[in-house]
């Protein structure tokens, strides 16, 4: 079920793991800048019972400065 998660908004994802232990790390690029478009889900792994961990990123990325 989880590869099914990837590339939805991550609003809708986090709807269907309602009731799921969740940890979401945000994807971000290695300088500054902001996310433009929607949240999405990039990978869901399993890290311990009935916990999951969701990785998050934008659609793309406008550098500041």
């Amino acid at each position: 079920m989880h590869e099914t998660l990837t590339m939805l908004p991550e609003v809708q994802a986090r709807r269907l793991l309602a009731g799921v232990a969740l940890t979401l790390s945000v994807l971000r690029p290695p300088y500054p800048a902001l996310g433009v478009g929607t949240l999405r889900v990039l990978r869901v792994r399993e890290v311990a019972w009935a916990a999951l961990e969701m990785t998050v990123g934008y659609d793309n990325y406008e550098r500041l400065g």
